[in-house]
């Protein structure tokens, strides 16, 4: 770590945004999450979701952090889309707090909720900011898991249902829908390793929640495509290169098995309408004739997250694989993440090549642990460093062929990183906790001048 306000990859004299060759019409902005960024948890008629109860639990995220006030930005949206607009971001990707709209996940929806990303979706329509809509990204009503959550085959439907009060409500002024981000973390994560919420670990009920995730995205687009008929529909995925941590056989089988749970077990049955082979047998029990058909709706574009490489070693455990630290013969995060512009590139380009859809990168960013300098700034050279190699290598995905239409940084906040509390930060924007004052970093003006360098100018 280096001196406060900076991280341990701060460079000197960090590079300068330069003009990238993508296309006219390509989109630029940022990311977030309801849980982590929202607060107000018990306000205005807001249901729990299971990040409440699973951060309740001792030890499960880091700190005792919770998600009670996170970013507070339930009450101070209009400030962070003034900062988005300062930015010069084009897009905000954001999720709707499930619980908060639903409380009991399904029957008699929240006005209050609902009034609050009116407001959200307006005033970033104001801004001249693309509001787009993501349904799920992780905080689940708690009403629900009581009912058995994910591993219960209903869901699929519940899921629709919110889905349909979605599109009505905010069909008229929202372009772009996604189903579902990351299903791979919260699934494999959530019900097969239970590192994050509801905190299970075990194989059956990964791969029944797996199941069930995806028979929910195709009831989702089906249901947006019927009553927000002018959206483009999507989802994100979260896919990266799975790397046997040594050179032994039995890593490289656990790398693969990882790659199947982590890249293939959602895109390939909801995009191609089939299984990872590695998976089949212990998902027979959930397919139901027509499941496939039922998953595989069109979808508009595909949204990809994407960091680093992840790593795999053998592991005699009921799902084949145990997840590796990465190296550290080469450059790091500040989290730990490793550093690897060429793995982000070749990934834009095979996703697209898979899919055969228009790719959006949905996230890309940077965790570092950072304090406020002597200045009372964030000198954050090392998140500066890694988005100009990683914009770089966008710019050579899409030389090389990928059709990639635009860049969504994760994140403008600093905010709740799940298991990981407030100590990783991954935004532009620094946020005091105590007071809730959020401060630019050094790499909230380098993005806005890479934004800005990419628009047309006028020539007299």
């Amino acid at each position: 770590m280096g001196s406060a306000g900076t991280d341990s990859e701060a460079v000197p004299g960090p590079p300068v945004p330069s003009v990238l060759a993508l296309p006219a019409s390509f989109k630029w902005g940022v990311s977030t999450a309801a849980y982590q960024i929202e607060g107000a948890a018990a306000e205005d008629g807001r249901g729990p979701s299971i990040w409440d109860l699973f951060g309740r639990q001792a030890g499960r995220i880091a700190n005792g952090d919770t998600g009670d006030v996170a970013c507070d930005h339930y009450h101070r949206y209009r400030e962070d889309v003034a900062l988005m607009r300062r930015l010069g971001a084009q897009v905000y990707r954001f999720s709707v707090a499930w619980p908060r709209v639903l409380p009991q996940g399904r029957g008699q929806a929240n006005s209050l909720g609902l009034d609050f990303y009116d407001r959200l979706i307006d005033e970033l329509l104001r801004n001249g900011i693309e509001p787009w809509l993501c349904l799920y990204h992780w905080d689940l009503p708690q009403a629900l898991d009581d009912l058995g959550g994910w591993q219960n085959r209903d869901i699929a439907l519940w899921f629709a249902d919110y889905a349909a009060l979605m599109a009505r409500r905010y069909g008229d002024r929202v372009q772009h829908f996604a189903t579902f981000n990351e299903p791979n973390v919260c699934t494999l994560f959530g019900y097969g390793m239970g590192w994050n919420a509801p905190g299970i670990a075990n194989r059956r009920s990964f791969l029944q929640a797996a199941h069930h995730v995806n028979l929910a995205h195709g009831e989702a687009v089906r249901t947006l495509r019927a009553l927000a008929p002018g959206a483009l529909l999507g989802a994100i995925y979260n896919r990266q290169i799975c790397l046997p941590i040594s050179a032994a056989p039995q890593d490289a089988v656990a790398a693969g098995i990882l790659d199947a749970c982590w890249n293939r077990l959602y895109a390939d049955p909801q995009c191609l309408a089939e299984y990872p082979p590695e998976l089949a047998e212990g998902l027979q029990e959930f397919v139901q004739p027509g499941d496939m058909a039922r998953i595989a709706q069109p979808i508009d574009w595909f949204g990809l997250n994407h960091y680093c490489p992840i790593y795999a070693r053998a592991d005699q455990g009921p799902l084949g694989f145990a997840w590796a630290d990465a190296p550290t013969d080469g450059p790091l995060t500040g989290v730990g993440w490793r550093i690897d512009p060429e793995a982000f590139r070749n990934e834009v380009i095979a996703s697209h090549r898979r899919y055969k859809l228009p790719v959006y990168i949905t996230e890309n960013g940077y965790g570092a642990h950072e304090t406020l300098d002597e200045a009372g700034g964030v000198n954050d050279g090392g998140r500066i460093a890694y988005l100009a190699l990683y914009t770089k290598a966008l710019e050579e995905a899409v030389a090389s062929g990928a059709d990639v239409r635009g860049y969504f940084l994760w994140s403008l906040l600093d905010n709740l990183e799940w298991g990981a509390g407030f100590a990783s930060r991954f935004g532009i924007v620094y946020v005091d906790y105590a007071t809730q004052r959020r401060v630019p970093k050094a790499s909230f003006d380098w993005f806005a001048e890479l934004i800005r360098a990419q628009q047309p100018r006028d020539h007299a």
